[in-house]
Parts: C-alpha cells; structure tokens; sequence
C-alpha cells in the first residue's frame, strides 16, 4: 500500500510541474512565486520546492535581479529538437525525391519515438508496388532493431538508449532478426564504423533497405534515411552499391541541418547473411 501511494504521490508531483510549466506564457515569461502559487491553486511552500526541482533539471531559472522564475535553457533545448525533427520532414523532400529518381526504389525518412520507428516521410514511384507490399508507412511505427532504418538511429544513440531497447527484448520477426544481444551490440558498432545499416530481411521475407542517419547541427542524430525495395530487385550487391548516395544525401540534408562536420569516405563492406 505504501509503495502505491508514494507511486500516486510522485505522479501527483509531475502534474503539478507540468502545470507550473504550462503557467508561463508569451504575456507573463516571468512570475513570482505569489503569482504562480494563485495560478496553480497551490500553496507557496509547494510551488517553491517544485520550481527548486524544476531549476536543478534546468527547465526553469531564476532571474538574479527580479528573483522571479522563468523557463530554463533544457525547455529550449527539448523545443529545439522538435522543432528539428519537424524541419527535417520539410527540408529533406527535395533530396528524398532525388534519391528515389536514382535509386528507383521507395525511400523512407523516419525517426526515433518511444523506442519505436516513426515513418514521417516516404517517396515511392508507382513502378516500385509491383511485387511486394511495403512494410511501413507515413505515421506507421516500427520496431527499431531489425529495420535498416531503424539500426541507422540506434548504432548512434547513447549506450544507456541500446541497452533499453535490447533490455526490452528482441523479438524475432524472421530468421533473419538479430535476437542475441551481444551479437547486436557488436552489429551497431560495424554501422557505426561504416557509416550505413542494412535490413537484409530482418523484419519481412522478401524485403531490403539500406540506411544512413541525419545530425542535426549539435551533431546528434535525430532522423535516418533509407532506400527499400523486394528482395529479386535488390540483391545484396546492387543493395550495397546505394550507400554513397544514401549516405550522401543524409549529409546534404544534415548540412541543412546545421550539421557541419564532414564524414570519412564509406568503403561499403560486405554483408553477411544474418544481421548485415
């Protein structure tokens, strides 16, 4: 019972830092802790010791002179990713549409979401449905460790994020899915090294892609990019031979980005059957 109230209190908790949040706005970026305690119906004691919480996390900050509270540097932080993650569903269109032209394959743009997939973006000629259903779709989700587009995002995470997804399990799809997590630790380091990551069936029979990741201007990658197409018109060879211009244009549109560091030259390596 203990345990259940301290749960339902800490939740209580997080409400009310979101609602102190929320009480800042374009016509009050300041309020005192009077001003914040009337808004929110709560006492001045409580409101204190959340905006003390709220400043160690850095989203709020106080002003030296006025000693009244403001929104801190990590909201800009946070809204700046965001505002990325949308920038690069705009910006990246012209690109997508180059690099499906010359491919002749559907090209995806996605991103990571609660340790899914997002598809945001997709480019497709008509010619490219002949043989096989794609497997995603604008606003489907995805798992994010046997999709090409999917490793593109997760070789480049922080350790603590892979560790998440594999303590989550690794369910396979085909037998081709990587399930082991030593072996896909190891495989999410060769993506790193190489610059690109390959679905070689991983998440449906009949079905490869190939994938780069997108930085936005800080460096991190916030999106990936990909080129899928049926199996008999991709063979693992002409797959391959697509990494420069993947891997090319999620530069350009990282540049875009703000992105401003160049990338070693990709020697493409050869895939393996399992896990390439």
């Amino acid at each position: 019972m203990r345990n259940g109230k301290t749960k339902q209190s800490r939740l209580t908790s997080v409400a009310k830092a979101i609602r102190l949040l929320q009480a800042f706005t374009p016509e009050s970026p300041e309020l005192g802790i009077s001003d914040l305690a009337k808004r929110l119906g709560l006492a001045k004691s409580t409101v204190h010791r959340l905006a003390s919480t709220l400043i160690e996390a850095r989203l709020l900050e106080q002003n030296a002179q006025t000693v009244k509270y403001r929104l801190g540097l990590a909201i800009f932080e946070l809204g700046a990713l965001v505002a990325s993650q949308m920038d690069v569903s705009v910006q990246s269109v012209p690109h997508l549409e180059r690099l499906m032209e010359k491919t002749g394959e559907t090209v995806h743009l996605a991103v990571l979401d609660k340790n899914e997939v997002l598809y945001i973006n997709k480019m497709e000629k008509v010619d490219s449905l002949r043989t096989i259903r794609m497997y995603s779709r604008v606003g489907r989700r995805g798992p994010v460790y046997c999709t090409g587009i999917g490793k593109a995002l997760l070789a480049f995470q922080p350790a603590d994020k892979i560790e998440e997804i594999i303590a989550a399990g690794l369910t396979a799809y085909t037998e081709h899915t990587i399930t082991d997590p030593n072996t896909l630790r190891r495989h999410l380091s060769d993506i790193r090294a190489r610059g690109y990551a390959v679905d070689n069936e991983e998440i449906e029979i009949g079905l490869r892609c190939i994938a780069a990741p997108i930085r936005d201007h800080s460096g991190n990658v916030i999106a990936s990019i990909s080129v899928a197409g049926p199996s008999q018109r991709l063979p693992k060879e002409r797959l391959i031979s697509f990494a420069p211009d993947v891997i090319g244009t999620a530069d350009t549109i990282s540049r875009q980005l703000g992105f401003r560091e160049s990338r070693p030259v990709v020697h493409p390596l050869p895939l393996a059957q399992k896990g390439a």
